[in-house]
Parts: structure tokens; sequence; C-alpha cells
């Protein structure tokens, strides 16, 4: 089994390296992560400069680029053999609901599933200390056990965040969710320097979410592990078959008319 390990916080993240100590018995492990922090950098690729790699001990690969970089260029030739699987994490912090179309841990799992490798997201739901990765990371490991026994359908990946707590017998257990729904504040925050201009802080205060049953977000609140399939295939699909009743009047109307 040889195993790709990601993560968005850097190659020296705590919840990365506690999930290698876990895991580095199931097979050969190469870790190819950020360099630094690449929080909410989403699925960014770096198309318009070079790369630099760093290798900072055996099978330990720095990057100065994304975590979709990182994933990417590990499948397509920084390693010597493609990955059976990729796992991203252990992320400190929550990815739910709406926040994983900006994630860099659920991207880099994104990507090796866009590359054809079965792929994991694997998030610690807190923002505050202490952050309790051990348990996690060894009900990751079975999960991830589990998961390798049963594949995962092409086209899907797994987002896995767990609550914050200090012992395995503690989580309530295991459900399989849908992506839930956040409620924002106020998006920007404006604030003036010591010379008079002006700067900005993206990010407003939280103010909760819908209670959604099932979702990702209400069942972390509950203090049960969340595993939630998410499909890349992004297509409406009940949408699509009502605009396409529309396709004859819109080349009629749009297109035919249009040349006078």
């Amino acid at each position: 089994m040889v195993i790709l390990l990601s993560n968005d916080d850097g190659i020296f993240a705590r919840g990365l390296r506690i999930l290698y100590e876990e895991i580095k018995p199931m097979g050969k492990i190469y870790i190819v992560a950020p360099d630094r922090e690449r929080s909410a950098v989403s699925h960014a690729l770096s198309l318009y400069r070079p790369l630099r790699v760093k290798e900072v001990k055996k099978n330990f690969f720095a990057v100065d680029g994304t975590p979709t970089d990182c994933v990417n260029l590990s499948i397509n030739g920084l390693l010597p053999e493609k990955p059976d699987i990729v796992i991203s994490g252990i992320n400190f912090g929550p990815n739910l609901g709406d926040d994983i179309t900006y994630s860099g841990t659920v991207s880099a799992a994104m990507e090796g599933c866009l590359l054809g490798v079965p792929s994991i997201a694997f998030s610690l739901a807190t923002l505050d200390l202490p952050a309790y990765f051990r348990p996690a990371a060894r009900v990751a490991k079975r999960i991830m056990e589990f998961f390798i026994y049963t594949g995962i359908p092409r086209g899907t990946f797994l987002n896995i965040n767990f609550p914050n707590k200090r012992r395995c017998s503690y989580y309530k257990g295991i459900k399989f969710t849908r992506q839930g729904k956040r409620k924002y504040g106020e998006a920007i925050v404006e604030k003036v320097d010591p010379r008079g201009r002006k700067y900005y802080w993206i990010g407003g205060k939280d103010l909760g979410y819908e209670n959604i049953p099932d979702s990702d977000i209400v069942t972390i609140e509950k203090g049960y592990i969340s595993i939630t399939p998410i499909h890349l295939d992004l297509t409406n699909y009940s949408l699509l078959e009502e605009y396409r009743k529309w396709e004859s009047r819109l080349n009629r109307e749009l297109l035919l008319d249009s040349d006078g």
C-alpha cells in the first residue's frame, strides 16, 4: 500500500505528524505538503511560476505551492510510484458546509480524486486549544482501512470531520452526512492603519448554521464523526432537465434570430 499524505497547514503541522505516526504501519508513505500554511487557498493550481521542492527527509517533501500543487506534482511525476490512496489532513479547524469550497485540505483530496486516486480529507472541527489530534488519528486509521477494503467510487472523495474529543470513547459514533449550510456575518472588516490608509480583513463573524437534519455541521455539533461523500459532478440534474425544455426556443430566439 502506497499512501500520499498532504495537507494545507504545512509540512510541519502537528495534525499531519500525528496522523503519519498512526498510519505508518499501513504501508509506504510519502508526505508532500506545502512548506507553510496554505489554508483557504481552495483548489488553486500554480500555472505561471515554477514550483520548488525540498526533500526535508526521506520521503518527506516540502513544496512552495498549494495543496493542489502538492498532490498534482506527486501523482504526475515527483514520486517514483503512483499512490494507492491520497490522504489530506488532519486539518486544524473544521471543513463543514459551504466552507469546503474554500478549503485547501478538501481541495487536496479533490485533486487526488480528479486524477483517479481514491482520496479522503480529515479535519478536526475546532479552532480552540487543546486540539486532540491523537484520538482523531487513531479513528482515521480505522476509517482508512475500512474504505481501502470497500473502495470509494470514482468521481467521489470523502470529507471527514472529527469533534474535538480527548478520547476515542468520547465520540458518540460515526454518521454519514450531507453537506450543511453556514450562516455568515459581515464578510469584510474595514480598518485604518497608522498612516490613515484603509485596509481590510476578509472573514466576518460566524453566526451559526442552518439546522439541516443529517448535515455535517449538525452531526459534529451533536458529538458524532461526520463522513460526507463529495461528488465531483456539480451538475444540477433536475434543473438541467427543466432547462432542456427551453432549447428550441433559445436556439430560435437567441441564435437564429441574432443574424438580423
